[in-house]
C-alpha cells in the first residue's frame, strides 16, 4: 500500500482531533494479509498531560448536568454508532482478524447496546434510603472525577463503549487509551462524540503503547479512577502505580492460561508466520509470533 493511502490516526483532546507532533509512529497491520494499512501515533507524557487537563476542565460542568441530560447524550452517541453499524463491523474484522459475521453480531451490536443500556440505567437510578429507628441513611451517586480507560486489542469498541458509557453517564470525564494494535474503532467512537457535539473534554483519546502513554496516564495525579482490561502481569503494574494515590480501580485480567496453548503450537512446528490469534472471550486474546 502506498504511503498516501495509509490511514494515519490522530489523538482526540478537548473536542478536537489533534495531529501527532512527534516522530514516533506504529504500523497497523491487517492480520488476514500481514499488510500495513494504517499508522497510529506513539504519544508520550506531554500529550497525556494535555488530555488530562482537558478532562479536568470539563468535569465540573459535565458533572453538574442532570442524569437525564447525560443519558440523552449517551443515546445520541448510540444513534451515531447504530448508523455506522457496517463500518464498525468492517473495521473490527480488518483490524482484529475476526470473521465479519462475528464483528457484526458481537462488536457492532454491543457497541450500540452498551450506550443504550447505561442510558436507561441512569434514567432509572434513584437515591437509596435506609430507615432505622433513630436515623435515616441516604446513598447518593456522585461522579469520581477523571477516569483513565485502557482497553485491549481483542474487543476494541465492545470494551471501550462498555467503559465510556457508564463513566460519562455518571458525570465523570475520561481519557481513553486503546490498544495500539487495533485502534480503528476507537477513532470511530471519537468521530461519533465529535459529530453529536458532546461537550469538549468529556471524552478524550490518546493513542500509544503501554510504556509511552499507558503508564503516564495511570500515574497521572489528575486521574481519579483507572479502568484496565488486559493481561495479568500488566494489571499488576497498573495496580501498583495507582494504589499509592488511592485511585479507584477496576481491573479485568486474564489470558495466562493460553501459554499452554501457545507452547503446543510451537512444539507442533507452527512457526512460519507472525499473526494475531483471536479467542472469543475477553482476556483470552493475544498477539503472538509463531
Amino acid at each position: 500500500m502506498d504511503e498516501q493511502d495509509l490511514v494515519c490516526l490522530s489523538n482526540y483532546i478537548g473536542g478536537s482531533f489533534v495531529e501527532h507532533s512527534g516522530k514516533d509512529w506504529m504500523d497497523v497491520l491487517e492480520p488476514a494479509t500481514g499488510r500495513v494499512y494504517g499508522k497510529v501515533p506513539l504519544s508520550g507524557s506531554k500529550t497525556i498531560d494535555s488530555a488530562v487537563e482537558a478532562a479536568r476542565e470539563a468535569q465540573p460542568g459535565w458533572g453538574s448536568l442532570s442524569p437525564d441530560d447525560r443519558a440523552d447524550w449517551l443515546d445520541r452517541i448510540a444513534d451515531y454508532l447504530e448508523s455506522s453499524y457496517e463500518e464498525i463491523a468492517a473495521l473490527e474484522s480488518r483490524d482484529t482478524g475476526k470473521p465479519i459475521s462475528l464483528a457484526r453480531s458481537l462488536d457492532a451490536s454491543r457497541s450500540v447496546t452498551n450506550f443504550r443500556f447505561f442510558a436507561s440505567m441512569i434514567r432509572e437510578q434513584e437515591p437509596e434510603i435506609f430507615e432505622n429507628d433513630d436515623s435515616t441513611n441516604y446513598v447518593l451517586y456522585k461522579p469520581v472525577g477523571v477516569g483513565a480507560l485502557i482497553t485491549p486489542w481483542n474487543l476494541p469498541l465492545y470494551l471501550l463503549s462498555w467503559k465510556v458509557a457508564p463513566a460519562i453517564g455518571m458525570g465523570n470525564t475520561v481519557v481513553c487509551k486503546p490498544s495500539e494494535l487495533t485502534p480503528m474503532t476507537a477513532d470511530l467512537l471519537m468521530r461519533a462524540v465529535d459529530s453529536v457535539g458532546l461537550p469538549a473534554g468529556v471524552v478524550n483519546l490518546v493513542h500509544g503503547d503501554g510504556i509511552g502513554a499507558g503508564a503516564p496516564l495511570v500515574e497521572h495525579p489528575g486521574v481519579d479512577l483507572v479502568s484496565f482490561t488486559g493481561g495479568t502481569s500488566t494489571g499488576e503494574k497498573v495496580a501498583s502505580s495507582a494504589a499509592p494515590m488511592f485511585k479507584k480501580m477496576s481491573l479485568e485480567l486474564g489470558g495466562e492460561e493460553l501459554q499452554h496453548c501457545l507452547r503446543g503450537l510451537r512444539d507442533g512446528g507452527h512457526r512460519r508466520r507472525s499473526r494475531k490469534v483471536w479467542f472469543p472471550q475477553p482476556g483470552t486474546s493475544l498477539s503472538v509470533r509463531l
